[in-house]
């Protein structure tokens, strides 16, 4: 007979603890749990018994009980129904269909009636009366037959009782107490504030005020549908989700989209300052949280719901993590007194510039750090220094932890203790309406135990607006003013702004309005809200003046800049050209994507490129080889997005991720031979910065012959950004077609006499630029016609993405002539 088998590892477990649905008859009592009552009520009657013997001295206890057995009868009918209770619980005990009926049909039909005709909040202060009466009633009584006075008078007398009652070392018990009381009434007072009840009718804002963020508003509409019938998702099984986290960009309308959760609903909004949890003392935030809570509950049972905002979220809901300091860029390498080699770099490219000075793509994967050098990084602490600060540490966000999950736990001392004496299963609590929204910018830091499902169900980005929202928001707020404004010119505006939330947004309007205030108008009008993006993108410029063969040499690096950037982009427009001196540049191109795209193709890297060599190709090409420190940003980035197209995007001669090949430690192509001494890593490292050397040098050239073919509209932009410092992106196409603009007129850079003055002006320039003197002559008279007073110049920084015939090429193969100015002479070149 074969033997069963048997696990390998382990017990086998077999049964198990039923539950108590399961369990047709009551739970059995315990012997104490039966008579406890019957000995309290035992002791009570000896009491009184011994109260009338202290009140006749001469009588006995058999006389004494007789006595009692007349007047406390009210104590035999308390025992009487003690019995009653308790046959009651036997019968439960053996007999499931009694239990049931009594379960189900009794105590089950009146909750059910209760339920029905009293909302939550009246039975919570109906309970809470009852209660504090029987308990008052009790005290009454006893006291009253104590001291044989009527049970109201006795309650007046027992203060006065107990005053006289207390001996000295209970009187000096109670001094301490007053003592030990003042620190608690001072932790609870500092446990007050940061925390804002606003009520319905004090929230005024709606879904409709919300603009640009309709995605996401459709998704917390949701939470909305679920807060005011959550019987649709709990009569089917779930459960209604309790924790909405919000997070993106400063600016997008997290904020305001509580409000007008808030504001649709009906239902108190409470907002929790972000600073609240924040705390000189140990234990202040924890009460903060237990008082926030508590607080919610009765407005919940209250009105049927509440929400509760915490804005701010990453200052409680992290445990002090440590993060490190992003290290900055070393003053070599972003001059303050060059191009702004930052600006004219597409979305994409400038966001992996930001990455590679934060360390986490170039710093991390393509450069270890040398024997002996140590890394330039702070270690800061997020949650506070010693025994102060708060935020999430020091037991805060330990406490709302448990407040998120502990929502369900029985409450209340008569609920939990007295129910429990009286051998009665506390009541579950009300279902309490609570919607836990939070917004952040730094979802990174927050704890990974408050995401979870449970404390926060549902996680929506609220990012930048699409164009579509951009336009909206700015219909809406232009709605709110007088202006000028055409549709067109609205969704140019739209376009211009790519990365504008509705904060600034209503800011850069406001700033038009004060523009138009200032020139005596109450209509705004285009250039109004040019001057206003001028003035929040780029700030006002600096009061310097530049000497003028320094201002000419910007002028041509930053013409250089546009010309390459109109020559190879086809979807990307100029924004503003600009040579107005700003706090950490002296000119700047910039240009914007007419629509949004999401992908960077390696033609548009290129261009990128290539815009960023256009500097340093020009300064060479037009100053005899010379070159400035104004192309230390242009080279830094022109080599960043080299090197990522090269190791990591399969832009270049290679297929093979390098960051990959480092991680798995399985090398890259192209490593060292058999035989040889040389460092692996530094190898690979030599050879790829080999071949991102070979890749600019080609670009560079390309960028040459570029400017070359383009040389005259190089010194026609020079020549009109010498006059008007700064352009509008259809100026300078103006300037570059020949043709009329909306501010400046380019007409006469079609004249080739023209162009040959501007020849002579710049060679002139370039030998002051060799001997540190002035140019001998003045800057050509017949400069463009400004058409208005106003001069229109916004800076946002230039997106260099695309390329230019469509195909991935970039354009015609040049010859580079030579340049000849008019005298004959041949200008230096490289």
């Amino acid at each position: 007979m074969k033997k069963a088998q048997r696990p390998a590892q382990g017990l086998s477990y077999e049964g198990g603890r039923p539950r108590e649905e399961d369990i047709p008859t009551r739970k059995r009592l315990a012997l104490w749990d039966r008579v406890k009552w019957l000995v309290l009520l035992a002791a009570a009657w000896l009491i009184l018994v011994w109260s009338v013997m202290a009140d006749y001295p001469l009588a006995s206890f058999a006389d004494a009980a007789r006595i009692q057995v007349r007047v406390g009868y009210w104590v035999f009918i308390l025992a009487g129904l003690e019995v009653l209770r308790q046959l009651h619980f036997l019968i439960s005990e053996h007999w499931a269909g009694y239990h049931q009926f009594w379960l189900n049909r009794v105590w089950g039909g009146a909750n059910r009636v209760t339920d029905r005709r009293l909302s939550a909040w009246t039975r919570f202060r109906l309970g809470r009366i009852v209660r504090w009466v029987i308990v008052i009633a009790v005290i009454a009584i006893v006291t009253g037959k104590i001291i044989h006075v009527e049970p109201l008078l006795a309650l007046l007398k027992i203060p006065a009782i107990i005053w006289h009652a207390m001996p000295t070392v209970i009187q000096l018990l109670f001094y301490m107490f007053f003592v030990v009381a003042q620190f608690a009434l001072l932790f609870w007072f500092l446990s007050r504030g940061g925390v804002d009840v606003y009520y319905p009718d004090d929230i005024k804002t709606r879904f409709s005020d919300v603009w640009g963020q309709d995605h996401v508003l459709e998704k917390v509409k949701e939470n909305i549908i679920f807060l005011e019938n959550p019987e649709l998702v709990e009569d089917r099984g779930g459960y209604v989700p309790g924790g909405i986290l919000l997070w993106g960009p400063p600016g997008t309308g997290k904020t305001l989209m509580a409000e007008a959760v808030a504001g649709e609903t009906g239902k108190p909004y409470v907002f929790v300052d972000p600073g609240a949890f924040i705390n000189m003392f140990f234990g202040v935030g924890v009460l903060k949280v237990k008082g926030l809570f508590r607080k919610l509950r009765k407005l919940a049972l209250r009105y049927g719901g509440v929400i509760v905002f915490f804005d701010e979220a990453d200052s409680l809901g992290n445990r002090g993590m440590m993060t490190q300091g992003i290290p900055g860029v070393s003053g070599a390498s972003a001059s303050s007194c060059g191009c702004n080699g930052f600006s004219y770099l597409s979305s994409q490219a400038q966001w992996l510039m930001f990455e590679n000075a934060a360390g986490s793509q170039l710093t991390e994967r393509l450069a270890e750090p040398e024997p002996g050098v140590k890394r330039n990084r702070q270690i800061l602490p997020v949650g506070g220094m010693g025994g102060m600060g708060g935020g999430g540490g020091m037991g805060t966000l330990q406490a709302l932890l448990t407040e998120l999950s502990g929502l369900k736990k029985p409450r209340g001392f008569i609920n939990r203790v007295v129910r429990r004496l009286l051998g009665m299963r506390p009541k579950p609590p009300p279902h309490y309406r609570i919607l836990v929204m939070m917004a952040t910018n730094m979802v990174s830091t927050l704890d990974p135990a408050l995401l979870r499902p449970g404390r926060i169900d549902r996680i929506y980005r609220v990012g930048f607006p699409s164009k579509a929202g951009r336009v909206r928001t700015y219909e809406g707020y232009l709605a709110k003013v007088q202006h000028e404004l055409t549709g067109e010119q609205i969704d140019k505006l739209a376009v211009v702004t790519p990365y504008a939330t509705g904060a600034t947004i209503k800011d850069l309007v406001n700033e038009a309005l004060i523009n138009a205030i200032r020139d005596d108008r109450d209509v705004i009008t285009w250039p109004d809200v040019i001057k206003a993006k001028q003035l929040k993108e780029l700030g006002p410029p600096e009061d310097v003046e530049y000497i003028e063969r320094e201002r000419h040499a910007v002028a041509v690096h930053e013409a250089c800049h546009a010309i390459v950037a109109y020559r190879t982009r086809r979807h990307m427009e100029i924004d503003i050209a600009t040579i107005e001196k700003g706090s950490s540049y002296l000119g700047m191109v910039s240009s914007v994507k007419p629509e949004d795209q999401f992908t960077t193709w390696r033609s548009e890297f290129e261009s990128d490129i290539l815009t960023g060599l256009a500097s340093l190709a020009g300064e060479r090409m037009f100053f005899e080889s010379d070159s400035s420190s104004g192309v230390s940003g242009d080279l830094e980035s022109a080599t960043a997005i080299a090197s990522l197209m090269e190791g990591f995007y399969g832009m270049g001669q290679t297929v093979s991720s390098f960051s990959i090949g480092q991680r798995l430690q399985m090398g890259t192509p192209g490593g060292r031979g058999k035989g040889s001494q040389e460092d692996p890593q530094e190898h690979v490292r030599r050879m790829l910065a080999d071949r991102i050397e070979d890749n600019l040098a080609t670009l560079l050239v390309r960028a040459e012959a570029i400017l070359r073919e383009n040389e005259r509209h190089i010194l026609a932009l020079a020549h009109a950004l010498e006059t008007h410092k700064t352009l509008s992106g259809e100026d300078v196409v103006a300037v570059f077609e020949c043709h009329r603009g909306p501010q400046v007129d380019g007409t006469p850079y079609a004249d080739d006499e023209f162009i040959a003055r501007l020849r002579e002006y710049h060679l002139a320039a370039a030998r002051a630029h060799r001997e540190h003197g002035q140019p001998d002559l003045p800057l050509p008279a017949a400069e463009p016609v400004l058409v208005s007073g106003v001069v229109v110049a916004d800076g946002y920084g230039s997106r260099a993405v695309g390329s230019g015939n469509g195909d991935g090429s970039l354009g015609p193969t040049y010859e580079p002539p030579v340049y000849q100015p008019p005298d004959g002479s041949a200008n230096g070149q490289s």
